[in-house]
């Protein structure tokens, strides 16, 4: 069942920022607006807004996961989002220890790099 898209919209400005969401939605057009209605509706009205797990809990979930996955902008992207929302670099700092024991080395060093430049840039 899809999500509804308001309630995606609403839970996607939460997580990310209107910044960035006003970004993507300046950015539609014919070929990607389909699959920004698909990732609002599901990812965002559909799961993020789930009641079994808290947004905190989500958010540790997604940036170990990019992490895994090496996706790189993403997890600059959410590591971003999460320090906006509460998170404190000793919260970034504890994610990437433990996941640098499940993903390896190199990820870790890459993934504190990354955090690093976000949170310098928050500093600016």
């Amino acid at each position: 069942m899809a999500g509804d898209y308001d309630e995606g919209l609403t839970a996607r400005r939460r997580v990310l920022g209107d910044a960035w969401v006003d970004k993507s939605l300046a950015g539609l057009n014919d070929f990607n607006s389909e699959f920004q209605n698909f990732i609002t509706r599901y990812v965002w009205g559909e799961i993020w807004t789930r009641p079994g797990i808290d947004e905190r809990t989500r958010r540790f979930m997604v940036l170990s996961t990019m992490m895994a996955l090496g996706r790189w902008e993403e997890f600059q992207l959410h590591v971003g989002a999460a320090l906006r929302s509460g998170f404190t670099r000793d919260d970034i700092k504890e994610i990437i220890l433990q996941q640098s024991v499940y993903c390896g080395v190199p990820s870790g060093n890459h993934a504190t790099a990354v955090a690093q430049k976000v949170i310098d840039g928050m500093k600016a």
